[in-house]
C-alpha cells in the first residue's frame, strides 16, 4: 500500500528527475533556436507541488488523498506551457480517484490515473496522438493489465513506467514531424521522467536527488530520441483569435463546465475547459470571442481574459534568458492608491531601463528559458502602487503564469496584456491612454501589441533541417514574427536583409534592440542601412537592450 507521506516523497521524487533533466528537454528542440523551454517549463509545474508538499515532510499522518489533493491544486495553479496543463490534469485525477484514500492500493492507483488521462483527452477538443496523451494513456493501460496479474502497487507502477517509455518511442510513429526531425514528444518524454522518479520512491524509498544534470551526450550515445518543443494546439488556424480567461466559480450556479465546452464547441475549436472547486480555465479558437466570454459569465466573474489574433502572430519568436538574468530582488509591497500601474518581462538591462522609460513601475527578468514564477509576476505587482495593474509578459510562455498572478490578486485588479515578444511590449505602453477606462485601455494595448511587426536575429543552436533549409549549429538565423525567413553568416548583413522584407514605404517606426556581445560597430551599421533605406519616411530609433540569445531585435510598425 502506498501511503500518504510515500506519495509525498515520490511526487518530490519525481520533481527532482525532472528538473535534473530540464536542460536536456530545453536544449533538443525541433526548431534549432537556442529557446526550447519544454523541460523548465515541466520541471517549475511540478516544482509548485514539490514546495508545497515539503511543508509536509514532518507530518506522519498525511492521508494519500491529502497529497494528492496538494499536488493537484498546486499543479492546477502553477501550470505553465501545454504540457503542463495537460499534467496538471492527470495529478487531478489522482485527486479525485484518491479521495478521503489514507493508503493506496494498486488499483486505487490505476484507476486515479484513469480519471487523470480521460480527463485530459477530454479538455482537449482535438486530442493529438504522438504527444504526453499517449504515453499517459499507453502507460494506463499498461497498469490496468498488469492488475490482472497482481495487486503489487510497486509492480503495477513499474508497468506503469514500462508503458510509458513504450509509448514515448512510438511518438515519432504518430506524428511526422517528430519523425522528420527524429525526435520524441517532448512532454511524453517529461512525464516518463516523473513517472520514474515516483517508481524510485515507491520501490527503494530512495528520492532522486535533485541536481544531478544529465547531459545530452549521456543519453543520446545510447541511441535514445527526445523532446520537441511543438505546441499541440497551435498547428491548425482555422479560427482567427485565441480566447482564454479564467472565471472565478459561482459555487451556486449548479450547470456543469461541461455545457460551456458543448457551446464552445459549436463556435470554434481547439477548446480547453479545466476546472476545480474555486476557478474554471478556458480556452478556446473562435471568431467570436465576445461570445466566449459571455458564455463564461454565466458561470461566475471573469479574473482574466487574453484576446490574440493568431493570424497576425501565429509562431511568434521567443525570447531568451540565461539563468544569470533572474537576479530576484525581493519588492516591498505597496498600496494601491494610483488608479493604474504597470509590470513588464524582460531580460536585459538596456530592455530593463527602455521599460522604466515607457511608465512601467515593476521590470521583473526573465525571458523564454528561465521564466519568471507566478510569484515572482505577483510580487512585482503588489509592489506597484496601483488599483489596476496591467502585465506586460512580452513572451508566448510567460503569459500563463502571468494570468496565475491575476487570481492571487485581493486588494487590486490584475490585466495581463498578451504580449508575446518585446516589440509587442513597447507598443502596448505605447498604447495606453490615462483618459481610458480600465477596459477602453486593455482593448487598445491588445490592439496595439498585434499591430506590430516583430524581426529577430539569433543563431542556431545545433545542426538540423527545419522549413527545408538545411541549418548548421552557430549559423546566423532570421525570423520574422517567429518564422524562419533565411539563414546566414553574417550578423550585420541578415538583420539589413530582414529589416528589408519586415519594412515597407507605409512604415512610420523602427525599433533596432541591440542584443548582448553585438558591437556598437555592428549596431551602427544597421542603423545607417535602416536610415538610408527608411529615414525619409520612418522614424528611426537604436536601443541598446543587452538581451541574450538575441543579436538583434527589430520593432516595426
Amino acid at each position: 500500500m502506498i501511503n500518504g507521506t510515500c506519495l509525498l516523497k515520490a511526487i518530490i521524487s519525481g520533481t527532482n528527475n525532472i528538473k535534473n533533466s530540464r536542460e536536456l528537454v530545453d536544449k533538443l528542440n525541433i526548431f534549432p533556436v537556442p529557446d526550447g523551454d519544454t523541460g523548465t517549463n515541466m520541471s517549475m509545474t511540478m516544482s509548485a507541488a514539490s514546495a508545497e508538499l515539503k511543508k509536509l515532510e514532518d507530518d506522519i499522518e498525511v492521508f494519500a488523498g491529502q497529497t494528492a489533493k496538494i499536488t493537484a491544486s498546486s499543479l492546477l495553479r502553477g501550470a505553465r506551457g501545454n504540457s503542463g496543463v495537460i499534467l496538471s490534469l492527470l495529478f487531478k485525477g489522482f485527486s479525485e480517484g484518491l479521495k478521503d484514500i489514507k493508503e493506496a492500493s494498486a488499483k486505487n492507483l490505476v484507476d486515479a490515473l484513469s480519471i487523470g488521462v480521460n480527463a485530459a483527452y477530454k479538455a482537449v477538443m482535438k486530442p493529438m496522438e504522438g504527444t504526453i496523451l499517449t504515453v499517459a494513456r499507453i502507460a494506463f493501460e499498461k497498469g490496468t493489465d498488469a492488475l490482472f496479474f497482481n495487486d503489487d502497487p510497486v509492480l503495477i507502477w513499474e508497468a506503469v513506467c514500462s508503458g510509458a517509455r513504450e509509448a514515448l518511442a512510438t511518438t515519432p510513429e504518430l506524428l511526422p514531424v517528430l519523425k522528420k526531425a527524429d525526435v520524441v514528444d517532448a512532454g511524453g518524454y517529461g512525464l516518463c521522467l516523473i513517472f520514474e522518479g515516483m517508481l524510485s520512491v515507491f520501490k527503494d524509498d530512495t528520492i532522486i536527488e535533485e541536481n544531478k544534470k544529465i547531459e545530452a551526450k549521456d543519453l543520446t550515445s545510447s541511441n535514445s530520441i527526445f523532446e520537441n518543443a511543438i505546441a499541440m494546439f497551435d498547428e491548425d488556424i482555422r479560427f482567427t483569435y485565441c480566447t482564454e480567461f479564467i472565471v472565478g466559480r459561482n459555487k451556486e450556479m449548479l450547470i456543469e463546465p461541461s455545457e460551456a465546452r458543448l457551446y464552445l464547441e459549436s463556435i470554434g475549436d481547439c477548446v480547453v475547459v479545466v476546472d476545480d472547486e474555486e476557478i474554471i480555465k478556458v480556452h478556446v479558437h473562435t471568431e467570436s470571442p465576445g461570445l466566449a466570454l459571455q458564455e463564461g459569465l454565466k458561470y461566475g466573474q471573469l479574473l482574466t481574459v487574453k484576446v490574440e489574433n493568431m493570424r497576425e502572430q501565429n509562431r511568434i519568436a521567443k525570447e531568451n534568458s540565461t539563468a544569470s538574468m533572474l537576479k530576484k530582488v525581493k519588492l516591498e509591497k505597496q498600496e494601491p492608491i494610483e488608479d493604474f500601474g504597470f509590470v513588464s518581462v524582460a531580460a536585459g538591462e538596456g530592455l530593463r531601463k527602455l521599460f522604466l522609460d515607457l511608465g512601467c513601475n515593476n521590470v521583473v527578468s526573465g525571458g523564454q528559458t528561465m521564466n519568471p514564477s507566478t510569484e515572482d509576476i505577483f510580487e512585482a505587482c503588489l509592489a506597484t502602487p496601483a488599483k489596476t495593474v496591467f502585465v506586460l509578459p512580452n513572451n508566448k510562455n510567460i503569459v500563463m503564469a502571468a494570468e496565475q498572478a491575476s487570481k492571487l490578486a485581493t486588494d487590486r485588479t490584475i490585466k495581463v496584456i498578451p504580449t508575446k515578444t518585446i516589440p509587442q511590449g513597447m507598443t502596448a505602453m505605447l498604447s495606453f491612454d490615462p483618459e481610458l477606462s480600465v477596459d477602453e485601455n486593455f482593448s487598445a494595448m491588445v490592439k496595439g501589441s498585434a499591430s506590430v511587426k516583430t524581426g529577430q536575429i539569433t543563431f542556431a543552436s545545433r545542426d538540423a533541417e527545419f522549413g527545408g533549409l538545411k541549418i548548421k549549429e552557430g549559423e546566423i538565423l532570421a525570423l520574422s514574427d517567429g518564422k524562419l525567413t533565411h539563414k546566414s553568416k553574417d550578423i550585420v548583413k541578415s538583420t539589413i536583409r530582414l529589416l528589408h522584407s519586415i519594412a515597407n514605404r507605409h512604415t512610420a517606426f523602427i525599433t533596432i534592440i541591440q542584443g548582448e556581445g553585438v558591437s556598437d560597430v555592428e549596431a551602427k551599421t544597421v542603423f545607417d542601412a535602416a536610415q538610408t533605406k527608411f529615414g525619409s519616411h520612418a522614424e528611426i530609433t537604436l536601443v541598446n537592450g543587452g538581451q541574450p540569445i538575441y543579436h538583434f531585435i527589430l520593432a516595426v510598425e
